[in-house]
This record gives C-alpha cells, sequence and structure tokens, in this order.
C-alpha cells in the first residue's frame, strides 16, 4: 500500500487556522483558494474540519464545503458538527467522499455503525484526539477541551469493531509543535486495528514523515502549518520519500 500525505484545514468562521496544541490560532487564509492550489500540488487528500461547531452547538459550513468539493479533484473528508445520518448525508451529497466524527461518536457510538451501513465504512472516518497524561494516552472530546477518561487503544479497536473505516489519530501533545509525530502512540494504534490510521500532529520536517512511515505502519501522514506556511512543499516531499524507499501516490 502506497502511503498518503495529507494536508489538513481547521476552519474557523469561514478561515483556515493553526495553532499549537489546540490554542492560540492564527490565519493562514482562504479555504477555498488554498484548496485549489493544494489539489494542484501534489498532496493526495484534504480534510476539512470545521473546528468551532461541536462547541458552537451547530452544523458543518455546507456551503464552504460545496464551494471547495467544486474546486478540487482529490478525496475531501470534511468534519464537524456531524450529529446524525442525515448531517452526513448532506455533507456527502453536498461533495464531501467521506465524513469524520469525534466528539459525536464518543457520545453516541452507535452512530459509526448507522454511517456505515447507510454509506459504507470507506466513508466514516472517526477523529481520536489524544494526549499523553500521567502515562496514559487518553482520548479528549469538544476539541480537545473534554477528557472522557477513554484510553486511545481501547477507543481505536472499538471504533474499528463498530465500522469505521479509518482513524484520524491526533497527539494533542505534539499539534502545532512541529517537533515530529507521537511515534509511539501511532504505532501502538495502527498495530492493534486492522484499518488505515492516519498520524497527526507535530511534522516538523520531511524527516518527520519518513520517521511516522518507517517506524509505524500508519497509512498516511497528515499536517497544516508545515504546508500552509511554506515550510515544506509537497513535490519535494514526496521526492525526498521516494528517495527513502518509502512507497507514495
Amino acid at each position: 500500500m502506497k502511503k498518503r500525505i495529507i494536508a489538513c484545514f481547521d476552519v474557523k468562521n469561514g478561515r483556515v487556522v493553526k495553532g499549537i496544541n489546540f490554542l492560540n490560532l492564527v490565519d493562514a487564509g482562504n479555504a477555498v483558494e488554498m484548496a485549489k492550489v493544494y489539489a494542484c500540488s501534489g498532496v493526495d487528500e484534504l480534510v476539512f474540519l470545521d473546528i468551532a461547531a461541536t462547541n458552537e452547538n451547530r452544523s458543518t459550513l455546507i456551503g464552504l464545503v460545496t464551494e471547495i468539493a467544486s474546486e478540487i479533484n482529490i478525496p475531501f473528508t470534511v468534519g464537524g458538527g456531524i450529529r446524525t445520518v442525515a448531517d452526513a448525508k448532506l455533507l456527502l451529497k453536498s461533495g464531501a467522499d467521506k465524513i469524520s466524527i469525534n466528539t459525536a461518536a464518543i457520545n453516541n457510538p452507535q452512530l459509526i455503525t448507522d454511517i456505515a451501513a447507510e454509506f459504507g465504512s470507506q466513508a466514516v472516518v472517526v477523529a481520536i484526539d489524544t494526549k499523553l497524561v500521567d502515562g496514559k494516552w487518553n482520548v479528549f472530546a469538544n476539541g480537545g477541551t473534554v477528557a472522557t477518561g477513554i484510553t486511545a487503544e481501547d477507543w481505536a479497536v472499538r471504533v474499528a469493531a463498530l465500522g469505521a473505516g479509518e482513524i484520524l489519530l491526533t497527539s494533542m501533545n505534539n499539534d502545532g509543535q512541529q517537533s515530529g509525530f507521537a511515534l509511539a502512540i501511532t504505532g501502538q494504534i495502527s498495530d492493534a486495528v486492522p484499518i488505515p490510521v492516519i498520524a497527526s500532529g507535530g511534522a516538523g520536517t520531511m524527516q518527520d514523515f519518513s520517521d511516522v512511515f518507517t517506524q509505524t505502519t500508519a497509512s498516511a501522514a497528515l499536517a497544516a502549518s508545515v504546508f500552509h506556511f511554506g515550510k515544506i512543499e509537497l513535490p519535494e516531499l514526496k521526492q525526498f520519500l521516494k528517495n527513502n524507499k518509502i512507497a507514495v501516490r
């Protein structure tokens, strides 16, 4: 299986933003214009996360999703504010290829099974935000603000059994730090489940991507800051990985 490189848009008030450890958000640009650039740059997939939808108790920005989908020709995952099968259906009809659920899945695990039954497991990505607390990788909900008391591996195994087609695993400790992916927990989760795992949180150099692909069985690596602000160019990253004998798309 060839490894995938995924760019992530954290969206708030219609703009792409990026923070550190889920805090101190700074503006990164216009979502539609950035999506068009990424689609031409060689990125394999795009993830759009409406990071304020859950805490603001509202649905995802449908109009913005539709506009982005009309401008790109790469797989497009959308998350934020999805609470029902109907919410998922609306996003998929609006142009998303997959939907990502996080807090809603924690609150109602049956939602994973219901969406998978309706649209197929390949359309269901379960996002897991995890933080190392007192030696345990615990799962957090509501944009990383609510501790659940569930360990990341237990939850990953459960969501896979419930019908998720993929896991987006974000280390809150590493998020925005640009000091490398959380290799230990990424490897642990990747080995524990039979579905693809996307590593997220901490990319800072091209070597970080090489490390996550050679030291874990993660299927994909996701990044935001290093792509948005030009620290890493996607064509150069893919050539670097190929030079290191890592098969990429």
